[in-house]
């Protein structure tokens, strides 16, 4: 196995981190990231809120009922999506497409940087996507698809092979 295949096997959700801090290269490095992921005619409607504030970060998770660790977390990143840059224009979904494939992205660069993140819901919850483009100032075009809080891990989940052959099927279904 190649390090990108051990890096997207070993990836998990981490929802405990130490109390380390993360850099702004590091930080960078994710975003970048996020940044290469594929999007429909290469239109990137993306946008990312990288937030460093521990009150932000404490006021996130008071405000999202699944992302709690967020205010123990180092930084969490927004992933947004902008509707009037996503190819079809404002009323078309490939933005959610697009903006998904750079949260793997993330994810996935937070694995092989030695980092723990994991993806928190925001979108397509009314009520939370109203409360962080509330906290963050995120215009009515934008949507918040999810807030990601990552850090070092204080406890990794163990890496099992999760390949079950029952869900492919060869030709048809």
């Amino acid at each position: 196995m190649n390090e990108t295949q051990k890096t997207i096997m070993n990836r998990r959700s981490v929802r405990a981190y130490a109390a380390a801090p993360v850099s702004e290269e590091l930080l960078t490095e994710l975003v970048r990231a996020g940044m290469s992921a594929p999007s429909a005619v290469d239109a990137r409607p993306w946008d990312f809120i990288v937030v460093t504030d521990k009150a932000l970060l404490a006021r996130l998770a008071e405000a999202l009922p699944y992302a709690k660790m967020a205010a123990q977390a180092a930084a969490a990143i927004v992933v947004t999506g902008d509707l009037r840059r996503q190819h079809g224009g404002e009323d078309a979904s490939y933005w959610l497409m697009d903006c998904s494939a750079a949260t793997e992205n993330i994810l996935l660069a937070a694995e092989s940087l030695g980092l723990g993140a994991v993806w928190t819901a925001v979108y397509p919850e009314a009520e939370r996507v109203a409360a962080v483009r509330k906290l963050l100032g995120i215009p009515a075009h934008v949507v918040p698809l999810n807030l990601i809080p990552l850090g070092v891990p204080a406890v990794k989940p163990a890496a099992g092979d999760r390949y079950a052959p029952g869900l492919v099927h060869k030709n048809r279904w």
